[in-house]
């Protein structure tokens, strides 16, 4: 067949646009299978409830076939009211059984839909931190969202209706094959036709919608970077081409869904024909084997009604059969988080003290290129350590990975003796914990999102942590203080608030060490002075590292790290570094002009 071609490649284009992995076909079968395990019992119930659907479907074509048969031999006792009496029993049952079916499988579909969402949700949150910051809000985004969307149909109705279609066809081939055997075979001779039909369509289907998914991730990454870094970019006067990557990103999308729509038109009327030829076949071979004795005009009507009752189910096979393939790629996307090999670590490695130490690091985001060359770092147990530098330098990047979020590349980074990379994710946190600039709400009610921290929290406790980051004030003014709504659909915070809540949870937490990249920056410059000297006197005793944007954080650490071009220039107190009249000398003169 000759059609349009798919879009180009462009390695800007959807098909390169995610992080995250997309599910391989063995993960999503293997997942399916697991689904279907987990609910059998309901998919049983639902075959069940749908063949005694069917066969009270099949009772009017077998009845209405008996009586043209009994007037086409003559006979005088047709016995209509029993015929009729049978025929609305039947209806009535089939009415019920429908209903049934149609209950059982949206139930179906909704339980399996839950236990997506929720597997998806616990095996995230399971990834280790650096996968999902390296995957970023976009591709994150459009699979908890739209992915989420397009399975919400299939699960709902896609997967019952196909189970309902598959066994209907089945069940009337069967009645066929019983009442009028040969006719079973007429309706063979459309079969070729389809099968040609389907494998050409779905052939191309699976990848075209795969790119289409993919197209729409990628425009939901440019259109979130450019919200997010807004300001940046008018700034930096980049509006013309942002805008001239979203069209790009937008026409790529929409070149892969008008793809998809002309798979879709080539399909329809290949079924059409097909539905039209096995009526014709029924009809014509029917007709022939009559006139020769082979076949009475009561079989032939019922073969004929049973054919023409084929359409439905066949079309309903077919219909959702190109749903589940969107679903398909919807479905491949989400699970692809679990060709993520989680890294089990040593649950054996326990640190033997709270000393910090980066020996002889590297680390790149891609191969070939570092950001940290060859980073040694010692941090004593209560140390609080400031890491300034230019931006680009890579104090975020040092930060993180003595967070733990990150592995080096070379070199090794210990807590205690215990390397990090080597620890589960579990236990790191719980001697290690980081803290940016990104905070969220969630939500309940300002206890909900306290207790994330500490489950068994008492009031008092959250109180006190609250007050430890100056957030007492305005959560006592709330008329209903803790159990206040927050988060969408209730009372909206501010950043700044959100970021007090955020470090609340820190303060619940109480790990030892602490990682702060610009945990006060949506505050104003007095504002977090005097939340850092509170938190100051709350964190008294911790380790922490502070990358520090305002250089008066760094005026108060104990140690300064001055991190330039990947290296650790300068590394010592305030006072030594500015008397050394080097780089950190420069930046706070700078600073105090």
């Amino acid at each position: 067949m000759i059609g349009v071609a798919p879009p180009a490649y462009d390695p800007a284009a959807p098909t390169t646009a995610t992080t995250l992995p997309v599910g391989a076909a063995s993960t999503v079968r293997a997942y399916a299978a697991e689904l279907f395990r987990r609910h059998r019992r309901a998919f049983s119930l639902l075959v069940l409830v749908n063949t005694v659907a069917v066969i009270a479907s099949m009772v009017g074509p077998y009845l209405l076939g008996g009586l043209i048969e009994r007037v086409s031999d003559g006979a005088r006792e047709l016995h209509l009211g029993l015929t009729i009496g049978l025929f609305v029993l039947a209806l009535a049952v089939q009415a019920v059984f429908v209903r049934e079916v149609r209950l059982r499988g949206a139930v179906l579909g909704e339980r399996m839909l839950a236990d997506l969402r929720e597997d998806f949700l616990v095996r995230s949150v399971g990834l280790p931190p650096g996968v999902l910051e390296r995957a970023g809000t976009g591709d994150l985004l459009s699979r908890i969202t739209t992915d989420i969307d397009r399975l919400a149909n299939a699960m709902r109705e896609a997967v019952p209706q196909l189970s309902i279609g598959v066994v209907w066809v089945v069940l009337l081939l069967g009645g066929l094959v019983v009442t009028a055997p040969p006719l079973a075979a007429a309706v063979l001779l459309a079969v070729p036709a389809l099968v040609v039909g389907c494998r050409w369509y779905f052939r191309r289907a699976p990848s075209a919608y795969r790119s289409e998914a993919a197209g729409y991730a990628s425009v939901a990454a440019a259109l979130t970077e450019s919200v997010d870094a807004g300001r940046t970019i008018e700034a930096h006067r980049l509006g013309a081409r942002r805008i001239a990557l979203s069209d790009r990103r937008i026409k790529e999308w929409t070149a892969w869904e008008r793809y998809t729509l002309w798979l879709r038109s080539v399909l329809f009327p290949v079924t059409n024909a097909t539905h039209t030829t096995v009526l014709g076949s029924v009809l014509l071979i029917g007709g022939v084997f009559v006139l020769h004795g082979w076949l009475d005009v009561g079989q032939l009507t019922t073969g004929a009604l049973i054919a023409q009752m084929l359409v439905e189910p066949v079309n309903l096979i077919l219909r959702w059969y190109d749903e589940v393939q969107v679903a398909h790629v919807s479905l491949a996307r989400l699970v692809g988080v679990r060709d993520i090999e989680p890294d089990p670590g040593d649950a054996s490695l326990a640190p033997a003290g709270r000393k910090v130490h980066a020996d002889e690091v590297r680390f790149g985001y891609l191969q070939g290129v570092d950001v940290l060359r060859q980073v040694s770092l010692e941090v004593a147990p209560g140390t609080r350590l400031a890491l300034v530098g230019p931006s680009g330098a890579g104090k975020s990047t040092l930060g993180r990975l003595l967070a733990g979020i990150y592995a080096p590349r070379d070199g090794r980074i210990t807590l205690g003796g215990a390397e990090l990379s080597r620890m589960t994710a579990e236990r790191v946190r719980s001697h290690v914990a980081l803290v940016n600039q990104e905070h969220h709400v969630f939500v309940g009610s300002l206890r909900d999102n306290l207790l994330l921290a500490r489950t068994d929290a008492a009031d008092a406790e959250l109180w006190a942590a609250l007050g430890a980051v100056d957030a007492d004030g305005w959560a006592r003014a709330l008329e209903e203080g803790l159990d206040t709504e927050v988060g969408s659909g209730g009372l909206a915070l501010t950043p700044a608030q959100a970021q007090q809540i955020a470090l609340a949870r820190l303060v619940l937490a109480d790990p030892h060490t602490l990682v702060l990249d610009e945990a006060t920056s949506l505050l104003d410059p007095r504002a977090a002075r005097h939340l850092e000297r509170s938190l100051a006197r709350v964190l008294d005793g911790r380790t922490v590292v502070a990358i520090a944007h305002r250089l008066h954080t760094a005026h108060d650490a104990d140690v300064i790290a001055v991190v330039e071009n990947g290296r650790i220039s300068e590394l010592g107190s305030h006072d030594a570094l500015v008397a050394a009249d080097g780089a950190y000398a420069a930046l706070w003169r700078s600073w105090h002009g």
